[in-house]
C-alpha cells in the first residue's frame, strides 16, 4: 500500500510536455521509417529482390518478398512486446524507451547504407530482412512503454488527448515518410531515385533518432510499475484474455491503417496503373487526413466516451470502403475527388486510432500495462498490417479483382465493431488500476 501511495504524487513530477515529447519521439522515427519502406517497396523489390537488373517496374514476385519481410518484422514485433515490456514493467520506462529507439535508429540507418542485390548479390536480401527483423524487435517494446508512460502521467480527465499524441506521431511518422517519398519522386528522376535516393529517407532517421535519444535520457524515470501489488502477471489467463480482446478491438484500425495509409501506392501502380507521384501523392493526401482527425477524436472521447467514437470509425471504414475504393478505380472521376476520397479514408481510421492508446491503457493493471497493452498492440499489427501487403498483393494477382484491399479493411473493421461494442461507457472516468 506504500507504494500505491507514494507513487502517483511521487516527486518532481515531468512536465507533461517534456513526457509527451519524449515518449512520442521514438514512435515517430519507428513510423516514419515502416511509412518510407512501404512508399518504397517497388524500388526496394527491384533492387533486392530480383536476381537480374530489370528496365521495368518489380513483378508480383519480387514484390512478394518484399512484403515478406514486411511481414517478419511485425511478427517479432510482439517477441519484442513480451521482451522490452518486461523490461519496462520491472526496471521502469525510461531505460526501456531508450534502448527501443537506439536499436530503431540503428536499424533504420543501416538500410539506407545496405549494398544491393547487384552489388552483393543473394547477401543483400538476407541483409535487409535481419534488419527489417531488429526493426521489428525493437519496435515491438515502443508502443506499450510509450503508450504507459503517457497515460500514467496524464491529468484526469486528458488520457485520450494524451493517447492520441501517440497515435498521432504515427499519423506524422508515416505522413513524413510518405512527404519524404514524394517530394523525392518530384525532384528526382526516375532514375536517380532508385540508384540512389531511395537512401536518403532512410539515412534521415539518424538526426531523427539521436533527438529522439536526447529527448528520453533527460526524462525522469516514472517508476516500475510491477513493484505495486495487484494482479497476476502478463502469463495469468485473465491477462491473456484482456489481451485477446484488446486485439479485437484494435484489429480494424491495423488492417484499415495499413491498407490505406502504407499499401497504398504499391496498390496504385501495380493494379490502376497510377504513376509513382501519383500513387506517392495520393498516400500522403490519406496520411494528412488520418493526422487531421487523431487528436480531435482523442480530446472527444475524454468527453462522450471511447466506445461511440471508435465504434462510429470502424462502422465508416466497413461501409466505406469499397466505395471509396471504386471512386479511385474511376477514370472518369475528377482529381479533387480523388483527394477528398483517400483523405476520408484515412480520417476514418484517425477515429480508432485517437481514443486507441488510452481504451488499451484502460485494459490492463499498472503492474502488467506496459506488457498487456504492448502485446496486444503488436500481435494485432503483426497479423493484420504486417500482413497487409502480403495478403492483398497475393489475392489481387490470384483473383485479378481490385477491391481486394477495401474488402480487407471492412472485414478487419466490422469484426473489430463487435469487440468494441462490448466497451464500458464510463471507462475513460475511472481511474486507471
Amino acid at each position: 500500500m506504500t507504494d500505491l501511495g507514494r507513487h502517483p504524487a511521487a516527486p518532481p513530477a515531468p512536465p507533461a510536455r517534456r513526457v509527451l515529447l519524449a515518449g512520442a519521439a521514438g514512435n515517430f522515427v519507428e513510423w516514419y521509417e515502416f511509412g518510407v519502406y512501404g512508399c518504397f517497396a517497388t524500388v526496394l523489390a527491384d533492387l533486392f529482390f530480383t536476381p537480374a537488373p530489370r528496365t521495368g517496374p518489380a513483378g508480383a514476385g519480387p514484390l512478394l518478398a518484399v512484403y515478406a519481410s514486411f511481414a517478419v518484422a511485425f511478427f517479432l514485433r510482439p517477441a519484442g512486446a513480451l521482451l522490452f515490456g518486461r523490461l519496462g514493467d520491472r526496471i521502469g520506462r525510461r531505460p526501456t524507451l531508450i534502448l527501443v529507439v537506439g536499436l530503431m535508429t540503428l536499424a533504420t540507418t543501416l538500410i539506407g547504407l545496405l549494398p544491393t542485390r547487384a552489388t552483393a548479390g543473394a547477401a543483400a536480401p538476407w541483409l535487409l530482412t535481419l534488419l527489417r527483423a531488429v526493426q521489428g524487435l525493437s519496435a515491438g517494446g515502443e508502443f506499450g512503454g510509450a503508450v504507459a508512460l503517457m497515460t500514467e502521467q496524464a491529468p484526469p480527465g486528458r488520457r485520450g488527448r494524451h493517447g492520441a499524441w501517440q497515435s498521432l506521431t504515427v499519423a506524422l511518422g508515416l505522413l513524413a515518410g510518405a512527404a519524404t517519398a514524394a517530394l523525392l519522386a518530384w525532384l528526382l528522376t526516375p532514375r536517380a531515385l532508385t540508384s540512389w535516393g531511395w537512401r536518403i529517407p532512410f539515412l534521415l532517421a539518424l538526426p531523427l533518432g539521436l533527438t529522439a535519444l536526447k529527448l528520453r535520457r533527460g526524462l525522469p524515470e516514472t517508476g516500475a510499475a510491477s513493484r505495486r501489488t495487484g494482479e497476476g502477471g502478463p502469463g495469468s489467463r485473465a491477462t491473456a484474455r484482456t489481451v485477446l480482446l484488446g486485439i479485437g478491438r484494435i484489429m480494424g484500425w491495423s488492417a484499415a491503417g495499413y491498407t490505406f495509409l502504407v499499401v497504398l501506392p504499391s496498390y496504385l501502380q501495380a493494379t490502376l496503373g497510377a504513376t509513382p507521384r501519383e500513387a506517392l501523392t495520393a498516400t500522403a493526401l490519406a496520411n494528412l487526413g488520418f493526422a487531421a482527425t487523431i487528436l480531435p477524436a482523442g480530446i472527444l472521447s475524454d468527453r462522450v466516451g471511447r466506445r461511440p467514437v471508435m465504434l462510429g470509425g470502424a462502422l465508416a471504414v466497413t461501409f466505406l470502403a469499397l466505395p471509396l475504393l471504386h471512386l479511385l478505380q474511376d477514370p472518369a472521376m475528377p482529381a479533387p475527388a480523388k483527394a477528398a476520397a483517400v483523405c476520408g479514408a484515412g480520417a476514418a481510421v484517425g477515429l480508432l486510432a485517437g481514443p486507441g492508446p488510452a481504451m488499451l491503457a484502460e485494459m490492463f493493471p499498472a503492474q502488467v500495462r506496459c506488457t498487456g497493452l504492448g502485446l496486444a498492440y503488436a500481435l494485432a499489427n503483426a497479423v493484420f498490417s504486417g500482413c497487409a501487403g502480403l495478403v492483398i498483393t497475393a489475392l489481387t494477382a490470384g483473383t485479378g479483382s481490385g477491391d481486394v484491399p477495401a474488402h480487407y479493411a471492412a472485414g478487419a473493421c466490422a469484426l473489430s465493431a463487435l469487440a468494441l461494442a462490448g466497451l464500458r461507457g464510463d471507462d475513460h472516468r475511472r481511474a486507471l488500476r
